[in-house]
């Protein structure tokens, strides 16, 4: 239940801090996709997978990283000090609550098509989101020609 608390209070502060702006640095665009997908992986290593559970994982990684893709093409880039800065946009937020609705679909399907609910830990579907999100994001900054924010 901590583990819960604790990614929703990570995850809402993200989303608040991009819906108000901030600026874009390399190390928050690659590492909470990283972080995440680590925690992830490595929780899939106490487990027993089953042939069924690793087919689960990977449709669900595939989505999750084409719903990432999505929202991320809905994050507005723009110059501010000479920097890049990032915003969230309403679309963004019809993204990530499609992204939620799709996503509790496809694990209702897949626990009722045999998959174990741990197979499926939350923060691997959080870092395959964010994985997504990074890409069109991070071409979108390296094609605009304008420098990454310096980490504070």
């Amino acid at each position: 239940m901590l583990t819960w608390g604790l990614i929703v209070v990570g995850v809402v502060a993200v989303v608040v801090k991009r819906f108000l702006g901030e600026p874009l640095n390399a190390r928050d665009l690659f590492g909470p996709p990283l972080l995440l997908l680590g925690i992830g992986v490595y929780g899939l290593t106490k487990q027993h997978l089953a042939a069924v559970d690793v087919l689960w994982l990977v449709i669900g990684s595939v989505v999750g990283v084409a719903l990432g893709a999505l929202r991320g093409t809905t994050i507005r880039l723009f110059t501010r000090d000479g920097v890049l800065w990032q915003r969230y946009t309403p679309w963004t937020l019809v993204v990530w609550v499609g992204s939620f609705a799709v996503n509790a679909g496809l694990g209702f399907l897949a626990v009722s098509a045999g998959m174990h609910a741990e197979a499926r830990p939350m923060t691997l579907a959080i870092g395959v989101g964010l994985l997504g999100e990074l890409v069109p994001i991070g071409l979108r900054a390296v094609r605009s020609g304008v420098p990454f924010a310096r980490r504070e």
